[in-house]
């Protein structure tokens, strides 16, 4: 049997790859005859540079800005010769902050790094940037990327002549109780006072990312992605495309999934929100209308927590879902030891597959 393995990152305990090559060697074990192809997917956020790198092009290091100032080390991918993909989270993620974020560093944080990288793609002669957004520490509207970018109408004349994509799957306008200070402050360390600081400040921004597109672009699909981020990419000219659609489309995915008997995929926590167009649910949709030659292809998924009930993963139309923690017997050891639990789940589900799936 051909099993295509495309995962998602496993939140913070696994990226993509890792968890794909992870479910390959448990799934070997038990069936060494099957021929595997190994195709880690994403979204656009945290492991976008990684699991796209996996497949083609040349990782380039810079030294940028991190959300509080302090520098880091970021990756982006160079696909030659022309397109650059970034990850802002390699830039202005959660991750970068050194510790647990707070209501200082909600406000603090900004995108000043992921302008830096934009500069960087620029100075190879790069025409085609895809910007992954997605885990970001920051809700400052993309101010500092304008302001690394030299202003926003320097910005406008910088870019122009390049085609400038925002990659993500996240639908949030910028302002309102959808958007990015109300829904994703929280996450980056935002108390309620600070969500409304936040919100105001977004506000009074809006004005000048409207001023700069020739638009009010704030009630826009994406507008609120990665703290607002997603805004000043519209606002530069750029479109939004779903994160999960240019890792598909870069990889030559629907292929893969058109020759696969079997689609093993997964995440974190499979949940109703996989079931909204994430990754998992994406590439479920393919593998149904596309898998097996035309004939359509089971979609098992593995998962770090399964919060569906059977009668909702039978009506989704997924073949099986599978949790890590029935096998780790805990979250605690689920999370500790993610990898090592992987492997064995998978290779428990291998095990009990026979080739009705097909």
């Amino acid at each position: 049997m051909r099993i295509l393995i495309a995962p998602d990152s496993f939140g913070d305990t696994m990226s993509a790859v890792v968890a794909a090559h992870a479910i390959a060697r448990g799934w070997t074990a038990a069936r060494p005859d099957d021929e595997l192809v190994v195709a880690p997917q994403s979204d656009g956020g945290p492991g976008f540079v990684d699991v796209l790198a996996s497949r083609f092009g040349t990782v380039i290091t810079e030294s940028v800005s991190g959300p509080l100032g302090a520098g880091v080390s970021a990756r982006w991918l160079l696909d030659e010769p022309s397109t650059a993909y970034i990850e802002c989270a390699q830039a202005c993620g959660l991750h970068q902050l050194g510790g647990t974020p707070t209501p200082r560093t909600a406000v603090g944080a900004d995108t000043r790094g992921v302008g830096e990288l934009v500069v960087a793609a620029l100075a190879r002669g790069v025409d085609r940037i895809v910007i992954g957004l997605g885990g970001s520490a920051t809700t400052d509207g993309g101010a500092g990327l304008l302001e690394a970018l030299g202003g926003g109408d320097h910005a406008r004349r910088r870019l122009r002549g390049v085609e400038l994509i925002a990659a993500s799957d996240v639908e949030n306008p910028l302002l309102g109780p959808l958007g990015a200070a109300a829904v994703f402050g929280p996450q980056k360390g935002a108390d309620p006072d600070t969500v409304a600081l936040l919100a105001r400040r977004l506000d009074d921004f809006s004005r000048v990312l409207g001023d700069l597109a020739g638009r009010d672009i704030a009630d826009e699909p994406g507008a609120g992605a990665a703290g607002g981020l997603g805004a000043a990419l519209l606002a530069l000219g750029g479109v939004r495309v779903s994160g999960a659609t240019v890792v598909a489309d870069a990889t030559g995915l629907a292929a893969e999934v058109a020759a696969a008997d079997v689609v093993v995929t997964g995440e974190g926590r499979f949940d109703a929100q996989t079931l909204r167009g994430k990754v998992v649910s994406a590439l479920h949709s393919a593998a149904s209308s596309l898998g097996a030659h035309g004939a359509g292809a089971a979609t098992i998924v593995l998962a770090g927590q399964v919060a569906l009930s059977p009668d909702e993963i039978a009506e989704a139309g997924v073949a099986a879902a599978h949790a890590i923690v029935d096998v780790a017997g805990s979250v605690e050891v689920a999370m500790a030891d993610a990898e090592n639990q992987l492997v064995a789940l998978a290779e428990t589900v291998a095990s009990d597959l026979d080739d009705a799936h097909r």
